[in-house]
C-alpha cells in the first residue's frame, strides 16, 4: 500500500493535470502522511478543479467521524463492497492525487523496514488513481477526504516488499479524463498495474520511518 509519498511543486502539478480551475495552495514536500490534507484533482459541475482534501476517507453517513482510522487506501477488488468507499464509488466520486514519488518497505533479514523511494523514471510528476467524499460533522464542518485505490503489485514492487505488496494505481496520462468522467465499469478499465521498465526504486534513510523530518534529504539514495 502507499503509507506515505512526496509532493511536487504546485507549478508542475498544474502543468501536467492543467485544471480549469485551480483552488488549491500547496508546497513541495517529500513527507506526506496519513490525516493531511493533499492536492487532489477532480470533476465539478462537468469542470476539472485542484482542491486540497485530507488523506484518509470519511465517508458521508459517518459524519466526520469513524471509530478505526480513516482507510488511506482501498484495494481495487474492494471498492464495490468496502463500507466506507461503496457510496462514493457508485456516485463517481473519482479523484487524481498528483505525486512525485512514494515509499515502499522492504522487510530485511535482520528484521529491519529498509524504505525505498519509487517513481517513475524521466517524470517530476504523476498521478494515482483515488475515490473521495463529503462529510458533515456535527458542528456542520465539512470534511472533505480520499483515498488512493491499490493493485497488485508489479514486479519492482514484488522485489520490494513481496508477493502480496499492494501498489498505488499509477494513471497513464491518456487516462486522466476517462478516470474522473466516464462511468464506474468503464473507468475501472484504467485501474492497471503499472509497468516495471518504467519505472525506478531505490533505498532511502530510514529518517522517513517518522512522520517529523520532511525535506530533500528523505530521496536521497543510500547505501541500503
Amino acid at each position: 500500500m502507499c503509507e506515505r509519498y512526496a509532493l511536487p511543486d504546485q507549478v508542475a502539478a498544474e502543468r501536467e493535470f492543467v485544471p480549469a480551475y485551480a483552488w488549491w495552495k500547496f508546497n513541495k514536500r517529500f513527507n506526506v502522511a496519513a490525516q493531511q490534507y493533499v492536492p487532489v484533482i477532480r470533476v465539478h459541475d462537468s469542470q476539472t478543479e485542484a482542491v486540497m482534501m485530507r488523506w484518509g476517507l470519511i465517508p458521508s453517513w459517518a459524519e466526520g467521524k469513524l471509530t478505526a482510522p480513516p482507510p488511506l487506501c482501498v484495494g481495487v477488488d474492494e471498492l464495490e463492497r468496502s463500507a466506507e468507499h461503496r457510496d462514493a464509488w457508485l456516485k463517481g466520486q473519482r479523484c487524481i492525487l498528483p505525486i512525485a514519488g512514494f515509499y515502499a518497505w522492504q522487510m530485511t533479514r535482520a528484521k529491519y523496514r529498509q524504505p525505498h523511494f519509487v517513481r517513475l523514471s524521466g517524470r517530476s510528476v504523476f498521478g494515482l488513481a483515488g475515490i473521495w467524499d463529503q462529510s458533515v460533522d456535527d458542528s456542520d464542518d465539512v470534511i472533505e477526504s480520499c483515498s488512493i485505490i491499490c493493485l497488485p503489485a508489479n514486479d519492482l514492487l514484488r522485489e520490494i516488499g513481496g508477493a502480496d505488496y499492494p501498489m498505488p494505481a499509477i494513471l497513464k496520462r491518456r487516462d486522466y479524463e476517462g478516470w474522473m468522467r466516464q462511468a464506474p465499469l468503464e473507468a475501472k478499465a484504467a485501474l492497471q498495474t503499472y509497468s516495471s521498465d518504467r519505472m525506478e526504486a531505490y533505498p532511502v534513510s530510514p529518517r522517513v520511518n517518522s512522520t517529523v523530518p520532511d525535506d530533500a534529504g528523505l530521496i536521497r539514495p543510500t547505501a541500503g
